[in-house]
């Protein structure tokens, strides 16, 4: 049996960063809120910059605490999310649409190449096209256009519901409005756990990451991309 990776705190077994990409108003933040929170806003604000939340989950026996961070899809913040440091260390990235912006989708293309071009060639990609509760006279991206991108690339995908036909707002939780968003996490988180198992089998746990406290690593300024 591999020995498990060293623990930074006793409260879990794989600390696992996750991104959230994708153009703004695609519904990140709130696929976010969610999954980390179980809560909702009557107002959506934009993200600014770059925030993240935690969640402790349980996958076969391993308490993991996934670190999700959510960054702005605006042009203005995009020297963030094309910053070699941004990606560092990340384990998985959901790449988000919205299913009634065609541009949405088709720039996920344009965010696959950021990730090539700056993340870890091993990291776990899954995507998501959001709002799949609108009424399908308002739908630009079939399903079948969604499976047939993440077929091309070798991911997994899913279709979700953060958001209501009624506004561009969160709503409050429901078995409908959360569909599939605690898939989404839980299959991503999965996949790499596993990952991280079979590395630890072959006995080479650097290739883990657990950081030493819950805090996202930080770089000076003047370090990314030059800004």
């Amino acid at each position: 049996m591999a020995t498990p990776p060293a623990r930074a705190r006793a409260d879990y077994d794989y600390l696992i960063k996750l991104l959230l990409i994708g153009d703004s108003g695609v519904g990140k933040s709130c696929i976010l809120l969610r999954f980390s929170d179980g809560s909702f806003t009557t107002s959506f604000i934009t993200t600014i910059g770059i925030d993240f939340k935690i969640r402790n989950i349980e996958l076969d026996n391993k308490r993991i605490k996934l670190q999700i961070w959510d960054t702005a899809g605006q042009e203005r913040f995009r020297t963030i999310t094309t910053c070699r440091s941004y990606y560092r260390g990340a384990m998985g990235i959901l790449l988000v649409y919205d299913v009634t912006d065609e541009s949405s989708f088709n720039n996920i293309r344009n965010w696959i190449r950021n990730i090539e071009q700056h993340a870890s060639d091993n990291v776990n990609k899954i995507l998501v096209g959001n709002k799949a509760d609108m009424d399908e006279s308002k739908r630009a991206v079939p399903t079948a256009k969604g499976q047939a991108l993440a077929d091309e690339y070798g991911i997994k995908f899913f279709e979700t519901i953060s958001y209501t036909e009624l506004s561009f707002f969160c709503v409050p939780p429901s078995a409908k409005t959360n569909l599939n968003v605690e898939q989404v996490f839980f299959s991503i988180a999965r996949d790499i756990k596993e990952r991280l198992s079979e590395t630890d089998t072959r006995a080479e746990p650097s290739t883990v990451r657990i950081n030493p406290t819950d805090q996202p690593e930080t770089t000076p300024k003047s370090a990314c991309c030059g800004s």
